[in-house]
């Protein structure tokens, strides 16, 4: 059966029949469309002489009929910067009204009780709801690390005459019914350049072609039991591949080119979907959402009204904040809003100090505002390009900036003792064990380099110690040196040991980097001094990836390469020292 028979079987369930050129008319089809879908439906039994639906129809209405729902409400909203800070997406007001209890009223509208919520990313804001309507949570533990694929897993078995549904759409009307003949997938009748998928002729759901634009997506799906074990074949085969781990859960009702769920198209100013701020302040400019904290201290710093405050999109995730560019009359910021457990890894106030040390000095990039509270920080956008640690000719620059500001031998009144942090990082796992299974040993080998560090002269001045090729920003003849959370008194050759693991080079290019920093001039001593900061900061960022681990945030090779560091740049720095006796 086509669509347009299901849509006109639909009709006649509500009213009794009247003439072709009406439903021609509430449908949209054609006459002789309309003709030919009736006469179809009467020879299959749907409709007897009358136009009216038999009992063939009403077996079918009855076991196609609605079960249960799903929303899917794990996700960070990353776009939705800086809102995401204070209310996950689900949770935003639009028109006084939540945008997730819109939806669980509209689907009690419809008839669905059964209503499951999969939640993550501030997973207690939806608690109330249980109470307030019945529904049931979810947890997904993969949230921080995985797409919504992996919410979807949580409630596979479940699927059969389901509503799946994101959390982030406003629907005009309810979009629901109590009779579902079909399985779907919503889309919206106009095109967008961001969706790879498009209506054709045949009321398929195919891939666009180059650069076709496609129907925007909206995410809202029906799908029946008769469909569900293809979805959960599909999904089994996906959740044991890496490369799905940031897929969305409607890739797994894609195969051979379509996807294989009918298009239900509605018009564009039905659905929204409510990604970024601006979206939500383009629907409700009254929102309570658009009174954020963040929204009203930049208004303040730059001194503007919140509405000048535009073109807002978040920057890629860094490994400790979240931070989001935007526009103020015309010139471009960065906001940065700490992330999850930052507060235990840093001290905003030594932050705050390291800054103020580097005020008016021109070596990092331009800062308008930075709290030794909470560590929310506002600069001045730059238009540049980070460090590329493959070209010479970028890290050799880099180089001798660092160096340069070595050389400025900068002073604050705290330091980062490297020893001291790699223990307090072990502390932070609340007793759990390593994940590495020989992590007693490598630690105990590391505190064996101590006594030699101890021993060798130091140049101890200000040291960024964060110094990540990423860091390092080039902005044509300028140079910057962004990021200074973890900065403090030092050895600055604890930098040097810094950009190397960062980068993960090899023995060799480690070497050809220590060159480049000493102009080709390095004291032996201090460069067996180096590969003992190597061993050391590798077990150090490696115990602080742990405590990232257990928080939900991975970070794949990065953690296994510090870890590598430590094993491996002990041993050769262990040789050097026996080689110098």
């Amino acid at each position: 059966m086509n669509i347009q028979e299901y849509e006109l079987m639909n009709i006649l369930a509500d009213e009794r029949y009247k003439n072709q050129r009406e439903l021609s008319e509430k449908t949209g089809y054609s006459l002789g469309k309309i003709n030919s879908a009736l006469k179809t439906l009467v020879e299959t039994g749907y409709l007897d002489g009358q136009m009216g639906l038999t009992k063939k129809a009403g077996n079918e209405m009855e076991e196609k009929r609605p079960k249960n729902a799903v929303i899917l409400a794990a996700g960070f909203g990353m776009r939705m910067v800086p809102i995401n800070v204070e209310v996950p997406k689900g949770i935003l007001e639009v028109h006084g009204e939540p945008l997730i209890e819109r939806l669980i009223r509209q689907l009690l509208e419809a008839g669905v009780k059964e209503i499951d919520i999969v939640v993550g990313f501030m997973k207690e804001q939806y608690e109330y709801l249980i109470d307030k309507y019945g529904v049931h949570l979810v947890f997904n533990k993969d949230y921080a690390v995985k797409n919504n694929l992996y919410s979807l897993k949580q409630v596979l078995h479940k699927i059969g005459n389901t509503y799946i549904i994101p959390c982030d759409v406003w629907c005009r009307e309810n979009p629901f019914s109590d009779r579902e003949w079909y399985s779907w997938y919503m889309v919206g009748e106009e095109k967008s350049e961001e969706s790879i998928f498009r209506v054709n002729r045949k009321k398929e759901l195919v891939l666009t072609k180059g650069e076709e634009a496609g129907n925007r997506m909206i995410g809202i799906a029906y799908i029946l039991k008769e469909d569900a074990g293809h979805l959960k074949e599909q999904a089994e085969k996906l959740f044991g591949k890496r490369e799905y781990r940031q897929s969305f859960w409607e890739d797994a009702l894609v195969w051979d080119g379509k996807m294989h769920l009918r298009p239900r198209e509605v018009k564009g100013d039905l659905v929204h979907e409510i990604n970024t701020l601006e979206e939500l302040r383009e629907l409700d400019h009254h929102s309570s959402q658009l009174n954020s904290d963040i929204l009203s201290l930049i208004g303040e710093v730059l001194d503007c009204r919140t509405e000048e405050i535009v073109e807002i999109r978040a920057l890629k995730k860094g490994m400790t904040n979240r931070s989001f560019q935007f526009t103020c009359r015309r010139k471009r910021y960065i906001a940065r809003i700490p992330g999850e457990g930052t507060g235990k890894m840093i001290n905003r106030k030594q932050e705050y100090d390291v800054y103020q040390a580097l005020k008016g000095k021109e070596i990092a990039d331009p800062v308008r505002y930075i709290s030794p509270e909470n560590g929310y920080k506002i600069t001045e956008f730059v238009d540049a390009r980070t460090c590329d640690p493959d070209s010479d000719e970028d890290v050799s620059r880099a180089m001798k900036y660092l160096r340069a500001f070595h050389d400025c031998r900068l002073k604050v009144d705290h330091s980062f003792d490297l020893f001291e942090q790699m223990e307090y990082y072990e502390s932070l796992w609340n007793g759990e064990k390593s994940v590495f299974k020989d992590y007693q040993k490598v630690k105990e080998q590391i505190y064996e380099l101590k006594a030699y560090i101890d021993r060798q002269p130091k140049e101890i001045a200000l040291t960024h110690i964060d110094a990540n090729h990423d860091n390092f920003l080039f902005a044509g003849e300028k140079t910057y040196l962004i990021d200074w959370e973890y900065a403090g008194m030092q050895d600055i050759h604890v930098d040097v040991a810094m950009f190397a693991i960062y980068a993960m080079y090899d023995r060799e290019r480690i070497d050809w980097l220590i060159d480049r920093y000493f102009e080709g001039a390095c004291p032996e001593k201090v460069r067996t001094k180096i590969y003992c900061y190597i061993a050391v900061c590798g077990l150090l960022w490696s115990n602080w990836c742990e405590y990232k681990r257990m928080m939900g945030v991975e970070f794949g090779e990065y953690s296994l390469r510090q870890y590598r560091y430590a094993k491996e740049f002990y041993r050769l720095a262990k040789e050097r020292m026996e080689d110098a006796e």
